[in-house]
Parts: structure tokens; C-alpha cells; sequence
């Protein structure tokens, strides 16, 4: 499942090196107020689908696609945003260990 993710970050990537010319993909890496555009715009139609439960999870994928897309054009490698969430797990647990001695 998450291979999914991982081959659509490596794409990103893949096209950012080695653009194949007027492809949707290399519009957005090289324009990035499309791209801010683009997942401003997918992740309203996802809050809409998610209200209206319908296409929810093809709005979904949406949003997936145009966030590592915008990630990749923005430079912010998801190694980094990892490494973040990965901070902030041991900072949760940290604080519950406190707690939990109160």
C-alpha cells in the first residue's frame, strides 16, 4: 500500500530530473503557483466529497498526487517531513510518560 506513495514520491523526483515535456506533471513541478493552484483547489473538492459522501476517495488520491507533487516542486523532501512526524510521536509519548506519573 504505501509502496504507492513511495513510487509516486520517486516519479516526482523522477520528472523533476528528467522532464518530459508538456506533461501535466511538468507543468506543475515548474510552476509552482499552479501547483499551489491546483492542491488549494483538490482539497476543497475532497472537504466537498467528504460532506456530500460521494467520490471521497478519488478526491482523496487527488490530494495525494498534487500535495507530493507540490512538496517536490517546493524542494521539502518527505524524508524531512518524516523525520518530523517522527519527532513529534517521541514528544507524544514523552508527555505521556509524565502524565502518567501524576
Amino acid at each position: 500500500m504505501l509502496n504507492t506513495l513511495e513510487s509516486l514520491f520517486n516519479l516526482a523526483r523522477e520528472r523533476k530530473k528528467n522532464p518530459i515535456e508538456g506533461s501535466y506533471t511538468d507543468k506543475l513541478l515548474n510552476n509552482k503557483s499552479l501547483s499551489k493552484e491546483k492542491i488549494l483547489e483538490e482539497i476543497n473538492e475532497l472537504i466537498e466529497a467528504v460532506e456530500n459522501n460521494s467520490n471521497k476517495i478519488h478526491e482523496a488520491a487527488d490530494v495525494f498526487y498534487h500535495l507530493i507533487i507540490y512538496l517536490e516542486a517546493n524542494d521539502i523532501k518527505v524524508e524531512d517531513v518524516m523525520s518530523e512526524l517522527n519527532k513529534r510521536k517521541k514528544w507524544v509519548t514523552m508527555i505521556k510518560i509524565f502524565l502518567l506519573r501524576f
